[in-house]
């Protein structure tokens, strides 16, 4: 059963419909679920799928032709085209007369590309010459983000220019993981989430016979688990230096946020150096620099790094430091103890913060948010009314009607729930500039969004529990 990704393919049948030359590319890091949503899209179309390999440009042009013979139903025996440029002509020729649209999935071109480094200027000859007055849709999809980038959107590639789309494929926010994992307890879900993030490959693992913990003990704390060395394994595959990066990842992790802290705990000398790999990770989708709501990202000194997917962020911040143990075979017993200790519910709370403000973007323009947002975040800082530094986990805003939501997430089993909706309102200066002021207060339980309702309030208070978001 295919889950999710309906925008991409409303993008992807929009580009379809029309009667003209059009070429999508699609990039995102591996096991992102790209190659599924290929075959969702192609599945009622007659196309001609090739996925290249990392093998030599030979051997993929054998291939590419062998798909090629299929699609055009000639001999297996015809021999293979010597160079791009012939199958591309071949390609052209053959459907130069056709009414009828033309679709052409080159799935893991930056394979091809980086084993034949004239690839890209080929097809891009190909484009202008042949297939541009064609009903053809071309679709090129790569794992490498960055290749993808420089050497296919980037200003000096030859096919700049000659897209009509683009997709970048990210990770599943937790409502289609939610559709994934409909066997599990809401508790469950969002748990799961904090472990393995959105990624449907990751989210296929999961043993629905299993409980939490024994899925995790099994596939991240054992050495023969099948996710065990995951992110060392995309890190081997996208990067030349990959022990820089993953002590960086691993300084992240550990609570590292700014840049000096994060060098000095990976050993980066000189300190200034480690930019540049902060940025490639970034690029790959593995942490995000974020700054407090409001501040300009590019001028601002409050910013923070942080793992931007939640399985790296957990597999770094617990499986890492224990990977003697789990060789050793003792994985499970640290396993036991981390996921059933106070460190466990710290974390996940933390994941939690970001459900919630995937929440307010997901309800976002309905009759459950009191306007309609247009920026969500969150804010760090100092707090004018006490003077002390302090926090709102979500924050949601529109500036336009001068609107502001401030949100407390609490992933815990009891609360002082008075205490804590005082807590939020006493932060209303910190982001000034608002008239209208909205509160939101995200719990765990419904026992605890129930207390919070029956408060008497001024009706500014939306209360949300785990359940309210999944299951509403």
């Amino acid at each position: 059963m295919f889950i999710g990704r309906t925008r991409e393919l409303q993008a992807l049948n929009r580009m379809w419909s029309t009667d003209s030359f059009q070429m999508m590319v699609m990039l995102g890091r591996r096991r992102v679920g790209k190659t599924a949503l290929l075959d969702e899209f192609s599945r009622d179309k007659h196309a001609l799928y090739f996925t290249a390999r990392q093998q030599t440009t030979a051997n993929n042009l054998r291939d590419f032709s062998a798909a090629i013979f299929a699609f055009f139903n000639l001999p297996d025996s015809t021999p293979p085209f010597a160079s791009w440029q012939n199958a591309l002509s071949f390609i052209a020729q053959c459907i130069s007369n056709r009414t009828e649209r033309f679709l052409l999935i080159f799935d893991e071109f930056p394979y091809a590309a980086m084993a034949d480094a004239s690839l890209p200027s080929v097809l891009q000859i190909a484009i202008d010459h042949e297939f541009q007055n064609t009903n053809t849709m071309i679709i090129l999809c790569g794992s490498n983000e960055g290749f993808m980038e420089s050497e296919v959107l980037g200003y000096k590639s030859p096919l700049y220019g000659r897209r009509t789309g683009q997709l970048r494929i990210k990770p599943f926010d937790i409502f289609d993981t939610a559709r994934m994992l409909d066997f599990a307890s809401v508790e469950d879900i969002i748990k799961y989430y904090a472990t393995f993030g959105g990624t449907p490959y990751y989210l296929k693992q999961i043993d629905p016979g299993k409980t939490y913990e024994e899925n995790v003990s099994d596939l991240l704390f054992d050495s023969s688990g099948l996710l065990y060395e995951e992110p060392l394994m995309l890190l081997r595959q996208e990067l030349r230096d990959p022990t820089t990066y993953s002590s960086i990842m691993e300084a992240i992790g550990g609570g590292a946020t700014r840049q000096n802290t994060i060098a000095d705990r990976a050993g980066i000398q000189p300190i200034t150096s480690v930019s540049k790999y902060l940025n490639v990770l970034k690029d790959l989708g593995l942490i995000d620099r974020i700054v407090p709501f409001g501040d300009n990202p590019a001028h601002s000194r409050k910013g923070l790094w942080k793992p931007a997917d939640p399985f790296f962020a957990f597999w770094y911040r617990f499986v890492s430091p224990n990977i003697v143990s789990v060789e050793n075979g003792t994985g499970r017993l640290v396993a036991k103890a981390a996921l059933l200790g106070p460190v466990l519910d710290t974390y996940v709370g933390q994941q939690f913060e970001t459900i919630c403000q995937q929440w307010v973007w997901h309800v976002d323009g309905t009759e459950q948010m009191p306007f309609l947002a247009l920026s969500v975040g969150s804010w760090w800082g100092g707090n004018p009314a006490t003077r002390k530094t302090t926090d709102i986990d979500v924050v949601a805003a529109n500036a336009a009607d001068s609107s502001i939501l401030l949100g407390e997430c609490k992933w815990k089993n009891s609360l002082d729930i008075t205490q804590t909706v005082a807590a939020l309102q006493s932060r209303t200066d910190c982001i000034p500039g608002y008239k209208h002021h909205y509160y939101a207060l995200f719990v765990k339980t419904d026992k605890l969004a129930q207390q919070a309702r029956d408060m008497k309030n001024n009706g500014l208070f939306i209360v949300v529990s785990a359940r309210d978001m999944l299951e509403r």
